[in-house]
């Protein structure tokens, strides 16, 4: 088994954002997140830059990178591509080794990612049919309401009187939260119901896809504390929410690095 001292590194290039993550062993080190931007190729450079210059360490002291997400075949400079899915499931066995499941709520898609006795993936469901239930449906909610994105959580637990929408498409809420505005419905009002619809339909995930047991949420819409509590709320098992839960699969993607390093 190799010692302290080896360096490696995950990288999630998802849609909207690019993270980094540098282990040594199965320590951080260092993380960083940068919008994606156009060019995956630049942008993964660059935040990867960015991780090493926090630290001291260079490139050729990486050992391994692991590369996933929907750009990581722009990563140029990965030793290995690995589904977001299956690192979200070995971050998960590794940080929370009692859950059965990952709720992954990210820009464009939701999933939920059922883990067999050993923390493997087993199976997965996504909604990426119907944008509603993902954190690019939230930031199109807050530019229609004027609300910056870090503000709608903690806006929506103010809430008094949660609206409640028909709808569950997209196209047709962001509809209503249109007429909820001319109505002069409260802000806060207006975002608590849109995370109830959000959560509503995570909810229907997990019964659709059977899976029981503490459930861990991961992604960047478990940074929104709102969306967070609604789907607590709806769910009739315990959920587990990680400090830092937009860096998940770029630290599962770290871990698969390292274990790559022992194994040779």
């Amino acid at each position: 088994m190799l010692s302290n001292g080896f360096y490696v590194a995950g990288i999630d290039m998802g849609t909207a954002f690019a993270k980094v993550v540098v282990l040594n062993g199965y320590g951080i080190i260092s993380s960083r997140v940068l919008p994606a931007g156009k060019n995956y190729l630049e942008t993964a450079e660059k935040v990867m830059q960015a991780a090493l210059n926090k630290t001291g360490v260079n490139m050729t002291d990486i050992a391994s990178i692991v590369a996933t997400g929907n750009g990581a075949a722009n990563v140029s400079f990965a030793c290995q591509q690995v589904s977001d899915m299956s690192c979200q499931a070995r971050w998960a066995r590794h940080v929370f080794p009692s859950t059965m499941a990952v709720i992954d709520i990210g820009s464009q898609s939701t999933k939920v990612i059922k883990l067999d006795e050993q923390g493997r993936m087993k199976e997965f469901i996504t909604n990426e049919k119907c944008a509603a239930g993902n954190g690019r449906f939230l930031q199109v909610i807050a530019y229609v309401l004027g609300v910056p994105l870090d503000e709608i959580g903690p806006l929506s637990l103010k809430s008094e009187k949660v609206v409640k929408f028909t709808n569950s498409c997209a196209v047709f809420v962001e509809s209503e939260v249109i007429s909820r505005v001319a109505e002069q419905q409260k802000k806060e009002d207006i975002l608590a119901g849109v995370h109830a619809s959000i959560a509503a339909k995570v909810a229907s995930l997990v019964q659709r896809i059977r899976s029981e047991g503490k459930h861990v949420l991961a992604g960047g819409g478990a940074r929104n504390i709102g969306l967070v509590r609604s789907i607590k709320e709806k769910l009739d098992c315990p959920l587990l929410v990680p400090d830092e839960p937009q860096l998940t699969a770029a630290l599962g993607a770290a871990f698969i690095a390292w274990d790559g390093l022992q194994q040779e």
